[in-house]
Order: C-alpha cells, then sequence, then structure tokens
C-alpha cells in the first residue's frame, strides 16, 4: 500500500547517494535521510505513541520539518503543523484540540508547558532523539489513514484541523508530477513555510524523483534570489506576496537567475501587473498559476505558460482542473450553473480531505455528496477554464448591485503606483455597503487619482468610495495572504454589536 513513505523508498533505491535536502551549512543525501527518519520513528516509537497519535510542530523551515512531514506519518502518526507566528492561545487551542502528544519545537516553549507530554526543541533536542536505534516504517498501513491535521485559519475565524489522508497526498503529489516536470535534476528552493500548504505541495513529488530541496529558513526575497544563483535552482512556488517582492528585488538588483525554468504561485488571487512584473524579472521561466486549498491537498487546478496569455482572457483565470481532479460550479440552491454564471466552486476527488477533526457539523456543510464546497465565488467557461471573482464572505452587495473585491483590486493594482492593495465592504447608511480599499503606494499618489484610474477601467458603483493610504504593508498571515478580515473588523464593530443586540 502507497503511503507518505513510498516517494523516500523510491528515493533511496534510484538516489541514495543524491542531495536530498541543502539547508544553510547542512547538505544530505537521500541514504543519510532515510537513517534520520528510522531513528526518528524509533524514537517516538520509545515513547510510547501509538497509531493515530499526534506529533505537533512549531517552527521556521528547516531539513528537520522535512524529516517529520515524511517520517510521522509514515510511521502511522498524525503530523500537526502549527504556524509559529500564532498567538500562544491560538497554539494552545490546536495542540489541544488534536490531542497532540509530542511538540517539537523551534521557537521555545512559549508559554506551552503542561499542554503536550513531551516537548522536544527541534534543535539539539531533536538530534539528541536520533542518537537511538532505528525503526522500520510500517508496510501495512491503509491509504485512508489519516497522515496529519493541518490547521486552517487566520483569513477565515476559527482554526479547523483538516485531515488529510496518505491518499490525499500522494493523490496531490501524482498530480502535480502529472503538470510539472519533476525529475532528478528538480532542484526546488522551498520558500513558502512549511506548516501551509503552499510550502509543502512539491516535498513528496520531488521525492519521489530523488529530486534536492534547497531551503529558505525565512522569506527574504534578497537571499532567495542568492539561493536561486547559488544553487542552480530550477523550480519554485512563493505566494502572490512574495513573487511581487522576489519581481521588485530581481529587477532593482539583477542575479543570475537563468537556472529557474518553472515559477509556480498560489495561495491568494494575483494581479495581472504583478505577474507582468515577475514575467520581466524572470524571463526564462515558466509561470504556473495553481488554486486549490488545504481540504484539496492542495492542488485543484492549474494554468501553466501563463507568461504567454497576459493578453488574453484566459489570464484571469486559475487554469483548468488538474488532472485526476473534477471543478464545478454550483448555485447556492444545488443546483450546477451554466457555463459563464457565477456560483460556488466545488472539487472531487481522490486529493479532498476526510473532513475537520472533531468537527462533524462543519465537516456536512463543506463535503456534500463528495463534492468539497471552497467557499469561493466563480465560473467556468465552455473550455473548462475556471475564474474566481471573489470568496464567498468578501462579495460586497452595495445598492443591490454585487461587487467583488478582486475585481476592483485588478484595477487598482493596473496603476504603476500601486504596491498592495485590498478592498472590503463597509456599513453604509444609504448603499447597505461601501466599496473600500486600503492601498500602499509604491509612490507619491493621491486617492483621487487612484478613483479616476479606476473609473476608466470599471464601473461607477464598483469604485472605492474611500481610499485610505498606508505606509505599512497590508497584515498578513503565515502563509502570507491578506488578512482582509482585521482591516474590515474596525468598520463593522459597532454594527456588528447593535446586530447582535437586536
Amino acid at each position: 500500500m502507497a503511503t507518505v513513505i513510498t516517494p523516500m523508498r523510491r528515493a533511496r533505491q534510484v538516489g541514495l547517494t543524491r542531495t536530498a535536502v541543502v539547508c544553510g551549512d547542512v547538505e544530505l543525501t537521500y541514504a543519510q535521510t532515510w537513517d534520520r527518519c528510522r531513528r526518528l520513528v524509533g524514537a517516538l516509537s520509545e515513547l510510547g505513541l501509538a497509531p493515530g497519535d499526534r506529533v505537533a510542530v512549531i517552527a521556521g523551515n528547516c531539513h528537520r520539518y522535512l524529516e517529520l512531514y515524511q517520517a510521522v506519518p509514515g510511521a502511522g502518526f498524525n503530523l500537526v503543523p502549527l504556524n509559529p507566528r500564532h498567538a500562544v492561545a491560538e497554539l494552545r487551542y490546536a495542540l489541544e484540540d488534536s490531542g497532540a502528544r509530542v511538540l517539537f519545537t523551534g521557537v521555545g516553549d512559549q508559554g506551552l508547558e503542561g499542554t503536550v507530554e513531551h516537548i522536544f526543541d527541534l534543535g539539539d533536542g531533536y538530534e539528541a532523539l536520533l542518537a537511538g536505534p532505528p525503526a522500520d516504517f510500517p508496510d501495512d498501513l491503509p491509504e485512508d489513514t489519516v497522515a496529519g491535521l493541518f490547521y486552517t485559519g487566520g483569513t477565515t475565524g476559527a482554526a479547523k484541523g483538516v485531515m488529510l489522508t496518505h491518499r490525499n497526498l500522494l493523490a496531490n503529489a501524482q498530480h502535480f508530477g502529472m503538470c510539472w516536470p519533476f525529475t532528478s535534476e528538480t532542484r526546488w528552493l522551498v520558500v513558502a513555510p512549511l506548516f501551509h500548504a503552499a510550502g509543502s505541495i512539491a516535498v513528496l513529488s520531488t521525492v519521489w524523483n530523488a529530486g534536492e530541496h534547497v531551503i529558505l529558513p525565512a522569506f527574504d526575497a534578497g537571499r532567495a534570489l542568492a539561493l536561486i544563483e547559488q544553487h542552480g535552482i530550477t523550480s519554485t512556488l512563493v505566494v502572490p506576496t512574495m513573487l511581487a517582492a522576489l519581481s521588485d528585488e530581481q529587477l532593482a538588483r539583477p542575479r543570475d537567475v537563468s537556472s529557474l525554468r518553472y515559477l509556480s504561485h498560489g495561495g491568494a488571487p494575483v494581479a495581472t501587473e504583478t505577474l507582468r512584473r515577475a514575467h520581466a524579472a524572470f524571463p526564462a521561466a515558466e509561470m504556473l498559476h495553481i488554486y486549490g486549498a488545504t481540504e484539496t491537498a492542495p492542488i485543484a487546478t492549474l494554468l501553466p505558460h501563463e507568461e504567454q496569455i497576459l493578453d488574453v482572457p484566459q489570464a484571469r483565470s486559475c487554469g483548468r482542473p488538474a488532472v485526476g481532479v473534477e471543478v464545478g460550479i454550483r448555485g447556492l440552491d444545488g443546483v450546477w450553473q451554466t457555463p459563464d454564471s457565477i456560483g460556488e466552486v466545488v472539487v472531487r476527488g481522490p486529493n479532498v480531505m476526510a473532513g475537520y477533526w472533531n468537527k462533524p457539523v462543519e465537516t456536512a456543510a463543506a463535503l456534500v455528496e463528495g463534492w468539497y464546497h471552497t467557499g469561493d465565488l466563480g465560473y467556468q467557461d465552455g473550455d473548462g477554464f475556471v475564474y474566481l471573482v471573489d470568496r464567498a464572505k468578501d462579495m460586497i452587495v452595495t445598492g443591490g448591485e454585487n461587487v467583488y473585491s478582486t475585481e476592483v483590486e485588478e484595477a487598482l493594482y493596473r496603476h504603476p503606483a500601486v504596491r498592495e492593495a485590498a478592498v472590503f465592504g463597509v456599513p453604509d447608511a444609504r448603499w447597505g455597503e461601501a466599496v473600500y480599499a486600503v492601498v500602499v503606494p509604491r509612490g507619491a499618489v493621491e486617492p483621487a487619482e487612484l478613483m479616476a484610474h479606476c473609473r476608466s477601467l470599471i464601473a461607477g458603483y464598483k469604485i472605492p468610495k474611500t481610499i485610505e493610504l498606508r505606509e505599512e504593508p497590508l497584515p498578513k498571515s503565515g502563509a502570507g495572504k491578506v488578512l482582509k478580515r482585521e482591516l474590515r473588523e474596525p468598520h463593522w464593530r459597532g454594527v456588528e454589536a447593535r446586530v447582535a443586540g437586536a
């Protein structure tokens, strides 16, 4: 039976002496990584862990994280990756909700003593555990066994533990491999955080082909470009905010990035102007747009050769369903939508989660007849391309008209002075909601100029009634998604109180 450790089994057969991972001064072959993973299994077994027990990790990117990602589920335990930027209360909630018995931390215990039975530093403490004897991985682990609990949150409210099985994670690796040329010559730069799907998306695909991981511990555009140049990086995936930062840095201080053949992005919508700058900065790289969610492990759709279609309508899409994945559009009444009609994007396939940990009500709402309901509004054209228009919760209803925030943001990003933009609805006595924008400019610009710019691109009712200019970057989750909830909440605080008291 294929499990998360199956790719490593193949890698040690076909690439035993090949480099598996580079992280700072550490360089490990597949033979060394296999031995370290087996020793980790031995240490966890000595602690008395039983199949299905949870092992949490709170840390930045490092080679040990990759070992945990494969060895913990490969041994029959559940990995619980957590965001090190979360507050203690958020971390404590996830640890208690998951019932984790072991915690590996690269950021100290953060006041979490007593929450978990065993806490180890993801440094010397981890290495001390590996001094013990190795243990074998089970050969009879069913593919529908849960491999990990991947907690969502940050942009959507209360965290939920997404249960991904071995089948889910392997299906994603296979789907990715059928759309992306992974080989033994792949050198993948891990840029996005490994606790997030954007960071771990290619781990199994790269390992399956005995490729090489080069790890960036924390995002820094200059350091990322230096690693691309130093190690001859061929492939990577970033979130849009990282893509913008990398492009700006490369255009300002060029490095030799000719080895970079494949540049993918995902995790959030991206403006066309950001893609144009990225193509200018990395002209040799094929660009790939990936859409999905933690609940889809994560790939649902892909748009390859994006750099070639920036001037055609498909550039606004997030591509077609990945091989092995079905995508459809359903109305709020559950009826399948015809092409070009807006509804909720739903996904079905072997990559779709088993459900939410300890949340049967939320699971039943999200999984209906095998289809995962994403909460994203969009449409599909006659050729199968999927277009996102907004998160359902981010759609603005002003004067009875629906305004999709992504369309307004796209218009703002087409102004050269706009570095970051977020659009959302705020209370309005006359219109119900008014369109409100927060913009981080590149240089001097006035709100009136931005409004006039938008007027040439979108309908009048879609133009922001207010544009707030900020010097500081927009608030973001650990994965780089803009936290609109934090921007929107102050405007609705009093309104929510009145509604709640009504």
